[in-house]
């Protein structure tokens, strides 16, 4: 899987919570976390509808955009990369660390902890 970028992460979380959304309604979201103008926002949309990150249709006249990307599997794939990336760590992260998470519900915390542990090994990664 690939991980989308912080920006794009920052969309998706966006979505994730109340979809579907406009790109205004998407920017006034993101806007405070990323300080970026409205066109950032639409050139990151457009970026994610490429790359087949998040969905468009028209809903009441209005274009609207859906995550594609599943919650629980994309934050799985960044814990991964970050474990393995950055803290250059061979064993999945702990799932404590995600306790008290505004983003995940146990329900989902659980399934994270079962997509960590059974994580795949690397065979031809990036």
């Amino acid at each position: 899987m690939a991980i989308p970028s912080i920006s794009e992460l920052s969309v998706l979380k966006a979505l994730w919570k109340q979809q579907p959304l406009s790109a205004r309604e998407i920017h006034d979201h993101v806007e405070p976390e990323l300080g970026w103008s409205y066109s950032s926002t639409r050139k990151t949309l457009e970026r994610m509808l490429d790359k087949g990150s998040v969905s468009q249709h028209t809903r009441h006249g209005v274009q609207v955009y859906e995550a594609a990307l599943e919650k629980v599997g994309t934050l799985a794939a960044f814990a991964h990369d970050f474990g393995k990336r950055v803290m250059e760590m061979d064993t999945p992260l702990p799932v404590n660390m995600f306790t008290g998470s505004k983003l995940v519900d146990e329900a989902e915390l659980a399934q994270l902890e079962r997509l960590l542990h059974d994580w795949p090994d690397d065979q031809g990664a990036a």
